[in-house]
């Protein structure tokens, strides 16, 4: 049997909003309960991983990523993007600026800020409620770190 899903709006009013993309009627709630749901979050989408890319998080070591996107410098690379999403936007902006420091001048930074959309399941904890999509906005950043050309 196919579970009934509807889709919840972190964030809005309380009134009825339709959904930009897909223009269907939204019902935007209060925050969830956490005797009637649990909460698991979707991993966010990536951009195509390139050689190049490094997607900065919270669990991994500041040392590790740090030497691992000079690695990639000292390699030949003459660029490497650095990407950062919501609390992690600091650890991957101070990344790049040790990179940039650690160059001498030969190391510029580029950046670009975003705004993704996080998708996150609610399944109940009792079955007379339905399962529920949560949507909502968190920032991203995207650092290219390049050589300047000599």
């Amino acid at each position: 049997m196919a579970e009934a899903t509807s889709k919840r709006v972190v964030g809005e009013s309380a009134a009825n909003k339709k959904d930009k993309k897909s223009g269907e009627k939204v019902d935007t709630v209060p925050p969830i309960d956490e005797e009637e749901y649990q909460l698991r979050k979707r991993l966010p989408r990536k951009l195509p991983k390139r050689k190049n890319d490094i997607y900065i998080n919270m669990q991994s070591n500041f040392k590790g990523q740090l030497e691992r996107a000079q690695r990639m410098l000292d390699a030949g690379s003459n660029e490497v993007f650095i990407h950062g999403l919501g609390h992690a936007i600091n650890r991957a902006i101070n990344i790049a600026l040790q990179l940039k420091a650690r160059g001498l001048g030969t190391i510029e930074v580029s950046t670009n800020t975003s705004t993704v959309e996080l998708i996150d399941d609610l399944y109940p904890e009792k079955d007379d409620v339905s399962s529920e999509v949560q949507s909502r906005n968190n920032s991203a950043v995207h650092i290219r770190v390049f050589r300047l050309s000599s």
